[in-house]
């Protein structure tokens, strides 16, 4: 059964998008774009670093070329669609959500696939694929349009509109802050403020005002005086929605934050009260002959459970106060996950040790949380992609088999579509923040530890980490 008082995956599971129109946030080729990045097709025989290389930096012009043209920030997804809720389940404490006449059109931007996107940046930048002028510019343009967009004690909400900065309401009590997605948003931003640290005009007002929004975010605020953190609060319905943050799931680096923040931050004793005091929180079995230390999903859940918190904290080293060690949590529910996809008891087209990863994403019904308990015989590349820290063996085989055996069918101008059915003979033609950004920034990790190193060595997350009862072998340089 799964856990209901996840948002995250309660949502995923229950919407289904109907009614697509595929549309480009903007032309391909714009001859005016500053730093352009021509898309390239698809070259067999490419070595690893070659194609790692290839694939981040065609992914990357997701958030480049696709990035919304007022304020900058990631879309939530490359095409429109009309959200439509299908309750197979419901929790009965719930009223249910109003979500028919939301639209997912050209200025919905996602906050947390954002932050992402940001990371994503520093990558680039990195790797010389534009300038580091050019990507200050663009980041300063995101931070000077949130600094005057939505915000509710300094958290911002799910989806956001590009051009307006006001709150795309999630149903009529998720219409405001949202805590784990701004979580996602200032990771981002705190790293882009490591990276750029140079002593110019332009990174000094880029770090000014990140520190602004760091400063200003009141975690403590979704505490309402108790020892549980809460997802959500609304001006028109406070803490209506009801909803603690409970683990095991992607959340994690929600509670890190929270424990981070210089002036609003929580004590131990939420993280242990909602987090790893939660029933869901440990796990303990075996499957497939590999033990999973968290969560009461049989068989881990989809992957990015594993993924977007570890884009920014390095699981290498890091060990709870409970002896729970953190990269054996992130391997082994990878390796559970493809195990499953090889034996492949459902019997789907397509399954094999070299084709494999169910987590969220767009399938032939819609958007859905995929994994072993709910598996449509759907294929999301990110999910095999972004693990390539925990599995490059693996993660790597998948990557080649999807670029040179499906690239005809998944390879765009973006990097990968978001997912296939070869059952269904079912190719998405979308693109989605919160699956794009971990594909760049893991493989990433993979190659250098770029963005771990830059998270890790951030004063205010230590000290976070060290509230929490964390430990870890920071790097030494």
């Amino acid at each position: 059964m799964l856990q209901r008082n996840n948002k995250r995956l309660f949502i995923l599971l229950a919407v289904m998008i109907t009614g697509s129109q595929y549309m480009w946030a903007q032309q391909i080729n714009n001859p005016y774009y500053p730093d352009s990045i021509a898309p390239v097709g698809i070259t067999k025989g490419l070595t690893d670093a070659g194609l790692m290389e290839t694939v981040q930096r065609q992914t990357f012009r997701f958030f480049w070329h696709g990035a919304h043209p007022v304020s900058g920030l990631a879309l939530e997804r490359s095409n429109t669609v009309k959200a439509e809720h299908y309750w197979d389940y419901i929790n009965e404490a719930w009223d249910e959500p109003n979500l028919s006449k939301t639209e997912f059109g050209p200025d919905a931007c996602a906050i947390g696939g954002s932050g992402f996107g940001i990371m994503s940046t520093i990558v680039a930048v990195e790797r010389g694929w534009i300038g580091r002028d050019t990507a200050v510019g663009r980041l300063i343009q995101m931070a000077d349009f949130l600094i005057n967009a939505d915000c509710f004690h300094g958290i911002y909400p799910h989806f956001m509109h590009g051009r307006t900065g006001k709150t795309i309401k999630f149903d009529r009590l998720d219409d405001a802050a949202d805590l784990v997605e701004t979580s996602y948003l200032l990771m981002g931003f705190l790293c882009a403020r490591e990276y750029f640290g140079e002593d110019t005009q332009k990174e000094k007002y880029l770090r000014k005002r990140i520190t602004q929004m760091w400063n200003a975010a009141n975690w403590n605020w979704h505490t309402k005086g108790e020892n549980r953190l809460y997802w959500h609060w609304s001006p028109n319905n406070g803490f209506d929605m009801n909803f603690p943050i409970w683990g095991w799931n992607e959340c994690l680096i929600t509670y890190i934050m929270a424990a981070s923040s210089p002036y609003h931050a929580i004590p131990k004793a939420v993280y242990d009260g909602s987090w790893a005091g939660s029933s869901g929180f440990k796990n303990g079995k075996s499957y497939y002959g590999i033990r999973l230390p968290l969560g009461n999903y049989d068989m881990g859940g989809p992957l990015f459970f594993e993924q977007y918190t570890f884009t920014g904290i390095d699981p290498n080293g890091l060990v709870d106060s409970l002896g729970n060690d953190y990269i054996e949590q992130c391997r082994n529910h990878t390796l559970i996950n493809r195990a499953y996809c090889i034996d492949n008891p459902k019997k789907y087209a397509g399954y094999s040790e070299f084709c494999w990863g169910l987590t969220a994403g767009d399938s032939y019904k819609g958007y859905v949380a995929h994994c072993p308990e709910v598996d449509l015989g759907v294929i999301q590349p990110t999910a095999a992609i972004s693990s390539m820290p925990f599995t490059p063996e693996y993660s790597m085989q998948a990557l080649r088999y999807f670029y040179e055996q499906k690239g005809d069918k998944i390879w765009s101008d973006y990097g990968f579509t978001d997912g296939f059915s070869d059952t269904h003979n079912w190719y998405a033609k979308s693109h989605l923040a919160i699956d794009q950004g971990p594909i760049v920034v893991m493989i990433e990790n993979y190659r250098t530890g770029l963005l771990w190193k830059l998270f890790m060595q951030i004063p205010d997350i230590q000290k976070g980490l060290n509230t929490l009862g964390f430990t870890h072998k920071y790097p030494k340089n």
